[in-house]
């Protein structure tokens, strides 16, 4: 079993919060636009960091993190991407890849709009963990932890904080 705690537009953003809903996590994910090497340096002391950049993030996020990162984790194909729509709505770009060949579960960001939904006819779950930075136009600070666990993403809790 792995324990998550997804995040994603820190816009820049490191705070105390993080770090406390970390520390019981074994990983954290970030999908994108992490604004600084800052934040990604401060969620990397805590625990192993599975990031992408996203459209804001610079040349060295860039060099540092992948655009698409597609893993196995506990039997679940998992793939995290910044701008990737939802089901229904995937971004054009993907959505011939996603359909060739659909992972477990889809991660994104960019829109700032916590959303999991599961995917009828592609069989995946999508995640949006909307965002934690508090630049943007959210009104609620979001994150999400969970476990993955044979083959399944099970125990999710939504994380709000005001902004």
């Amino acid at each position: 079993m792995k324990r998550i705690l997804l995040l994603s537009d820190t816009h820049g953003y490191f705070g105390p919060e993080m770090a406390r809903h970390a520390g019981d996590a074994d990983e954290i994910w970030h999908a994108g636009d992490i604004g600084s090497w800052a934040v990604a340096q401060s969620l990397e002391a805590i625990k192993p960091l599975r990031a992408v950049y996203g459209n804001i993030d610079g040349r060295d996020m860039r060099a540092a993190f992948p655009l698409h990162n597609r893993f196995a984790l506990e039997g679940m194909d998992i793939w995290i991407t910044h701008i990737g729509g939802y089901p229904g709505h995937y971004d054009a770009q993907i959505s011939a890849l996603l359909a060739a060949n659909p992972p477990d579960l889809f991660v994104t960001g960019h829109s700032h709009i916590l959303k999991v939904q599961f995917d009828k006819r592609l069989k995946l779950l999508h995640l949006n963990p909307g965002a934690i930075g508090k630049q943007g136009f959210h009104k609620v600070r979001t994150m999400l932890k969970f476990e993955i666990e044979n083959d399944a993403a099970k125990n999710m809790h939504i994380i709000e904080l005001q902004r």
